[in-house]
């Protein structure tokens, strides 16, 4: 699954959906985060402690968490422990609590070693949870890092999470973190049709919410089993912050997302899970290279995938000789200058291929399935095949971009 990457972009401001209040201040994660504006450093809602931990004690709490759940420098689990607050549970999702586990790997349950808190995994048996997880838990806690992508399947772990506070009625707080992508809205709106494990709702692949913007979404559109609504929804938002800001991630957000780079590159370069094509997978650059041993001869650059531990054990082309694209030295602020996925990649790498038959054939596409599911649309393959312009397809996207536009704004927490 693309649920795997590294560090870049993005900070915030603050505000509670209910019952806790709005938010500013404290600890800066980085001098590097500043606020254009004003210069005030970006402040996560998790670092706002004394925005929340007050309202804390006393409660059992439980929390969603991963390795990019950092008060500081340090886990806001070990954190959160020191202040007082009594954690009965932890819940982790893909890659595991401490965030180690391969893309795509089941996670079983066990106790965490430093804490002796009982770690339960959304990524293995279960999805989100039950009942009895939930029995004497007062708050819940949602507290992880997202890039902003449709196929980064975190958000389908909040909205499962979301799901199970309001069936049990538990209380959810989301700490609210910067989306790297926020500045950007693009790509086809998810036809449900094709609705997967890589994209399970009706948003385009760079969809411009916070996980606490994202949330109200879920919560308001209905996008939960059976009509759920969640009553008790408490988002302590960043503060100094603005879709439009630039932020560099402290932490990386999964093992193949290891570098800022491949951080912005990944809305464009995870379509190619979708190919015959190797995106990185079983090297240390993911999502900055792009290539297949046909396309030799029409590429100098090349690389070999190899089996890594908690990266890629089985990559595509797996010891093979693959030839095509180095994207590491691209200027990714072009990307932020157009707010635009780039779909020259994908043109010019189908027109290269020889066999253009095999080019997205479905059984290449170990890690992700058919292309249909990342892009979220039938068309967009026919489209490649026959040639059509960048520009021409984007066209086909604009109407179901505006109509999202226009309903994102309902939810939004930043100005």
């Amino acid at each position: 699954m693309p649920n795997s990457f590294l560090s870049l972009l993005s900070i915030g401001l603050l505000t509670v959906a209910l019952g806790i209040g709005s938010c500013t201040k404290t600890t800066s994660i980085s001098s590097v985060n500043k606020a254009a504006t004003s210069g005030k450093s970006l402040i996560t809602g998790a670092d706002q402690t004394e925005k929340y931990v007050p309202y804390l004690k006393g409660k059992k709490v439980a929390m969603v968490v991963n390795q990019t759940s950092i008060i500081g420098n340090k886990l806001s689990v070990d954190s959160l422990q020191k202040l007082g607050v009594q954690i009965v549970k932890i819940f982790g999702p893909e890659h595991g609590f401490r965030g180690n586990a391969s893309n795509g790997t089941h996670v079983g349950d066990e106790v965490d070693a430093q804490t002796g808190i009982p770690i339960i995994s959304l990524y293995g048996k279960k999805r989100k949870p039950s009942k009895e997880d939930l029995a004497g838990v007062d708050v819940l806690i949602y507290d992880i890092q997202d890039v902003g992508v449709r196929f980064y399947t975190n958000i389908n772990t909040l909205r499962d999470v979301m799901e199970a506070a309001a069936e049990h009625n538990v209380e959810l707080m989301v700490l609210d973190r910067p989306n790297p992508h926020a500045y950007m809205i693009d790509g086809p709106i998810l036809d449900m049709k094709y609705k997967s494990g890589i994209g399970q709702f009706p948003i385009p692949i760079a969809h411009g919410l916070t996980v606490g913007e994202f949330a109200q979404m879920v919560n308001g559109e209905g996008w939960m089993e059976k009509g759920l609504k969640l009553n008790k929804l408490n988002i302590i938002k960043i503060a100094n912050y603005h879709h439009d800001l630039p932020y560099v991630l402290p932490v990386n957000p999964s093992p193949n997302l290891n570098t800022a780079q491949s951080i912005m590159l990944y809305p464009s370069t995870c379509l190619f899970e979708g190919t015959i094509l190797n995106l990185g997978r079983g090297t240390y650059m993911p999502f900055t290279v792009l290539g297949a041993p046909a396309l030799q001869g029409k590429y100098t650059f090349s690389f070999t995938p190899v089996g890594i531990k908690g990266m890629s054990e089985t990559p595509l082309h797996m010891n093979e000789v693959c030839y095509g694209l180095d994207l590491r030295g691209y200027d990714v602020e072009q990307l932020r200058r157009k707010r635009q996925i780039n779909l020259g990649w994908m043109i010019e790498l189908y027109n290269a291929y020889p066999q253009k038959e095999k080019f997205f054939d479905s059984s290449y596409s170990r890690q992700m399935g058919v292309i249909e599911r990342l892009a979220g649309v039938a068309d967009f393959r026919k489209q490649i095949q026959e040639g059509w312009s960048e520009e021409k397809i984007r066209q086909t996207w604009q109407p179901g971009l505006a109509a999202y536009k226009e309903m994102r704004k309902k939810y939004l927490l930043y100005k």
